[in-house]
């Protein structure tokens, strides 16, 4: 058996840190969004997703994809988020083999009246704790992390471009 690859001292103080980040940050989200919206973080995402898809409807494993999680869990939330008459579930009409989530009109204007709030809290807890180069620095140590787990380059997080 060989011996574990311990972290050195260094290592140990990074992943300390980026641990407690994974752990605060989506906890202070999540309150923020409960309390202001009633969305937990990632009802948020999945709604944010549809509203920059074309006509705000996607295929349920393209949401998955774009969302970053398993097919279960999307389905999941979009369950939630149908019984608020925020997304509508429907039969792909191509292909009749796959369901597609929409947007209604009342999950975008949940997604316009709820993003000002999340941005603030967003820009609160990271952004406004950095300097210019510290935001370049981090994009592009996210950049490499995530290169390093997904060497296929499927999780989604380019924001959309304008058309």
């Amino acid at each position: 058996m060989s011996e574990p690859r311990w972290l050195s001292d260094e290592q140990q103080c990074a992943w300390r840190k980026f641990a407690a980040l994974m752990t605060v940050v989506p906890a202070k989200l999540d309150a923020q969004l409960q309390r202001d919206s009633g969305l937990t973080h990632f009802g948020y995402w999945v709604l944010a997703m549809l509203s920059e898809a074309p006509d705000r409807a996607l295929r349920m494993s393209d949401l998955a994809a774009r969302a970053n999680a398993s097919p279960s869990r999307v389905s999941h939330v979009v369950a939630r988020l149908e019984q608020q008459g925020w997304v509508r579930r429907q039969r792909a009409s191509g292909d009749g083999r796959g369901n597609v989530a929409e947007l209604t009109d009342a999950g975008h204007d949940k997604v316009v009246a709820t993003a000002p709030g999340h941005v603030e809290k967003v820009r609160d807890l990271v952004f406004d704790g950095l300097t210019d180069d510290q935001v370049r620095q981090l994009d592009e140590l996210c950049a490499a992390v995530l290169a390093h787990l997904d060497p296929e380059g499927t999780i989604t997080t380019a924001p959309p471009q304008p058309e």
